[in-house]
């Protein structure tokens, strides 16, 4: 029987059991469809012990009291079974068991809900109050977090400060969870408790800063730390766009080359495979030069892109432009002030790299509307400055003072402080003393420049140099056939007696100076060890592939090889010739054959080849090796044929009376003058990329003034006047500053044309007329052009001499603080179709021929600069 003390009382949402003073409760959620059996496995009971006054029932709940009854519950006559069947039919008497009770967590019969508990303070007999508390849903960890706790106390075993002792239970409660975790997790974190510079979980502990707080130009700058993505994310295109907006923003070349350096160490170290898309970028490429892709975006294209995209009108864009003068911040300007009701995907530099490459290889009818569309999509995407220097991508030049040099040098810096490899350090120079650090980065420097003018690939040198360092480099990314290396070039001199004085007791060879166009001819090997002639190529000074230009040559190439040659590289000088009189013809015949001939037999203006060097011969390089060697086998290897191929024309001098002799025949057979090259030592190898003094270009214009003819752009056109109208009657030209990136002017050029050297260069600047001058244009307002164009057309031209000048800006500062060089007496001399702007004369070349000067020298003592040699 069960007495009137052992009750049962049911609850509203709980089923109570109530045996010997002791309560058995249960939650339920729809109890009559589960048996208690089964209920009981999954969540054993809970004890409850009970005090009884006047009627109150008080359950006790591990020391908690709760309520268990109300006015509407009514007691059952029988005892519940411990046992229910399914269907809750079947019920026995409860009996106490000796096994020890499992507890079980109360759940409320809402998840919402929080379980009521009774707080129990002493409660005597008489005591009829009973105070209530809402508890909190107890909670439970996941199974990462006890993985991320456990780890925690490995690695930190040392107890707190006051902490108790671990008891035995709670020892073995903590082998439990250790049991808990894979064996794989343990091995983890067993390796954790040693102390590991592991890049990847420091990259992952720390915070990375806010894109749009990235700051490269910051001092003891962290690669990691100090990055705004990580390691293994695609590096954000807003980061370059904040290092170039820095760069912009310097002046000083070695701030400029630190900042880029420390934007390198973070893709290096966080994301490798995109260093080569960020290198691109930076120089406003998408391929090496020979693969000739470029973006050839129109302005008018840009500016109805941005006006699309801002709502605004094309006339309000041309507006701005020429308001502003850059076209990169009045789009920054009109992206700012363009809300957007949905964010676009932020813009990472590979999806860029690969949408500019897109764009660059769209052909055909529509492709304008597709250019359009593309840049469309990349620009309403734009954040912060993205805007600006994608736009400048767009257009072609960056203008931010940034030159392949200093790309290099900021590169090699990059490898220097955090080498790469399998033993990477991120501040190589923390472990060394400063002079130490100095020394090492000049011999990366070197290293670094040398390799890549003889492999101009950046892909093939980036992942040599990110896969064994700067040791390896130079073995594994050398010189090979396919990829055009840049020339050697020569100083100008301004007489023979200057040769002397350069090459006093040393050998030493004169050559004709052809007035041509230079020509590298490569021919790769076939498997058989045989010359593969029909992927032979023919590539422009400046590494433009001209192989469609010269079918005739091509054709010929089987005459010029000797049998045991399989590969090579030649230096040459394709020269247009009179075949019927035998005679050199000047550069202008040349400038009017097609740039594509579809054969041999389309050819209009024959040419002959002088072939003058020999760079690589059957697998070896030969840039390393003397000019007397390198001359040696390329008349053991090769052929001649008059009219069609010819060694260069030379002859080993050792007086000035032979130089000058030799000078006035090179002049009668129609050459431009001689080349004077060493011939035995060190100071005769082949130096690529270099105008070096041990060669030096000797021409017949010393006679007339100035030792050389300058090379300048064209950037403005005044309209012509009489006899002139209808063209343009002069032309204001400049000189370029690979430093600055600036085109400064050199002089205004109005005499030395024929009427049709006026007409062709009018036909020619039509494709280059634009509504402003650029902001990179540094000129005086005295000499605003009619109209102005881009910096395309490169022109040669002769003057009397030099002058210091305050109304041009030649070389300004480098020998005046206010002044710049103009050229007196200018006279136009030829259209220079193989040289591009930024290879046009620079503004160190400028200052170097006016102290060139006779009557300067006597003047001014010579810095010790002019005569070092530079890579150009």
């Amino acid at each position: 029987m069960v007495s009137s003390s052992d009750r049962v009382h049911t609850i509203t949402s709980n089923r109570t059991i109530c045996y010997n003073n002791k309560i058995y409760q249960e939650t339920s959620h729809n109890m009559a469809q589960r048996s208690i059996t089964s209920f009981f496995k999954k969540t054993p009971f809970t004890p409850m012990e009970i005090k009884s006054n006047g009627g109150s029932k008080v359950s006790h709940v591990n020391g908690d009291t709760s309520p268990i009854s109300d006015e509407k519950d009514k007691p059952s006559e029988r005892q519940q079974s411990n046992s229910i069947d399914n269907d809750g039919d079947s019920q026995d008497s409860l009996k106490p068991k000796n096994k020890a009770k499992r507890q079980r967590v109360i759940s409320s019969s809402s998840e919402s809900e929080s379980p009521v508990k009774v707080k129990k303070e002493d409660l005597s007999d008489n005591d009829d109050s009973i105070t209530l508390n809402k508890s909190v849903n107890k909670t439970y960890d996941s199974p990462k977090n006890k993985k991320a706790k456990i780890k925690k106390e490995i690695k930190s075993p040392s107890p707190k400060k006051g902490a108790k002792s671990l008891s035995r239970d709670e020892v073995k409660e903590n082998s439990l969870k250790l049991k808990i975790v894979g064996s794989k997790e343990k091995d983890n974190i067993v390796k954790n408790t040693e102390h590991i510079d592991n890049i990847e979980n420091e990259s992952e502990e720390i915070q990375k800063v806010a894109e749009n707080a990235y700051n490269p130009s910051k001092s003891k700058y962290h690669p990691i730390k100090d990055a705004c993505w990580s390691k293994g994310e695609p590096v954000p295109y807003l980061a370059l766009a904040k290092t170039l907006d820095l760069i912009e923003g310097t002046s000083a070349r070695l701030k400029i080359i630190e900042i880029l350096s420390n934007f390198y160490r973070s893709v290096m170290v966080l994301t490798s495979e995109d260093l080569l898309p960020c290198i691109y970028l930076c120089l406003n490429q998408l391929a090496p030069a020979y693969h000739s892709l470029e973006l050839g975006i129109a302005e008018t294209y840009l500016m109805k892109a941005i006006g699309q995209c801002t709502g605004r009108t094309l006339a309000q864009v041309k507006s701005a432009v020429q308001k502003c003068g850059d076209m990169g911040r009045v789009a920054e300007q009109a992206r700012a002030a363009q809300k957007t009701m949905f964010a676009a995907p932020k813009l990472q530099i590979r999806k860029v790299f690969a949408a500019l490459k897109e764009i660059a290889h769209m052909t055909g009818q529509a492709s304008v509307n597709k250019k359009i569309n593309k840049i469309q999509s990349l620009y309403v995407a734009c954040r912060d400055c993205e805007a600006r220097f994608l736009i400048r991508s767009l257009e072609g030049k960056l203008r931010i003072g940034l030159a392949e040099q200093s790309v290099l040098h900021a590169l090699a810096l990059a490898v220097a402080t955090t080498p790469p490899g399998p033993n990477l350090q991120l501040d190589a120079a923390q472990h060394m003393s400063a002079d130490k650090f100095k020394a090492l980065v000049e011999q990366h420097v070197a290293v670094v420049r040398r390799t890549y003018c003889e492999c101009p690939d950046w892909a093939e040198l980036l992942h040599e140099l990110l896969r064994g360092g700067v040791a390896a480099l130079a073995s594994r990314c050398s010189m090979r056939v396919g990829v055009p290396l840049r020339p050697m070039l020569a100083h100008p001199t301004r007489a023979v007696r200057d040769v002397l004085a350069r090459f006093e007791n040393e050998e030493f060879t004169c050559e004709y100076k052809y007035d041509g166009e230079r020509a590298q001819i490569h021919v790769p090997a076939a498997p058989d060890d045989k010359p593969d002639f029909a992927n032979a190529a023919i590539f422009s000074r400046n590494q433009e592939n001209n192989t469609a230009k010269y079918p005739d040559v091509l054709s010929r190439l089987p005459t010029l090889l000797k049998e045991g040659v399989s590969s090579c590289v030649l230096d040459c000088e394709a020269v247009a010739f009179d075949a019927a009189n035998g005679k050199l013809l000047p550069f202008q015949v040349l400038s009017s054959r097609k740039r594509a001939c579809a054969s041999a037999e389309d050819v209009r203006v024959p040419v002959c080849v002088f072939v003058f060097d020999l760079l690589y011969l059957n697998g070896a390089p030969l840039v390393g090796s003397t000019l007397a060697h390198r001359r040696k086998l390329l008349r053991e290897h090769f052929c001649t044929q008059p009219g069609t191929w010819q060694f260069a024309t030379s002859k080993d001098c050792s007086t000035i009376e032979e130089v000058q002799l030799f000078l006035e025949e090179a002049v009668k057979e129609s050459c431009e003058g001689l080349m004077v090259k060493m011939l035995t030592g060190d100071n005769s190898k082949y130096d690529i990329a270099r105008r070096s003094h041990n060669w030096l270009k000797l021409k017949k214009d010393y006679l007339e003034g100035v030792g050389d003819t300058v090379d300048a752009v064209i950037i403005g056109a005044y309209r012509g006047k009489g006899k002139r109208a209808g063209v343009y009657g002069g032309f204001l030209v400049a000189c370029y500053d690979p430093e600055s990136e600036q085109f400064q002017s050199l002089c205004k050029l109005g005499t030395g044309f024929s009427d049709e050297d006026l007409q062709i260069l009018s036909d020619m600047l039509k494709e280059h007329i634009i509504d402003s001058p650029r902001n990179y244009y540094n000129y005086d307002s005295s000499h605003s052009a009619d109209v102005w164009t881009s910096a395309a057309v490169v022109v040669e031209v002769r003057c009397a001499d030099l002058s210091l000048s305050p109304a041009h800006r030649a070389a300004i500062a480098r020998l005046h603080p206010h002044k710049g060089v103009s050229l007196r007496f200018p006279r136009f001399v030829r259209v220079r179709e193989d040289k591009a702007a930024e290879q046009a004369t620079t503004a160190a070349q400028v200052a170097q021929l006016y102290l060139a000067q006779d009557q300067i020298k006597n003047q001014v003592k010579q810095p010790d600069a002019a005569h070092e040699d530079d890579f150009y």
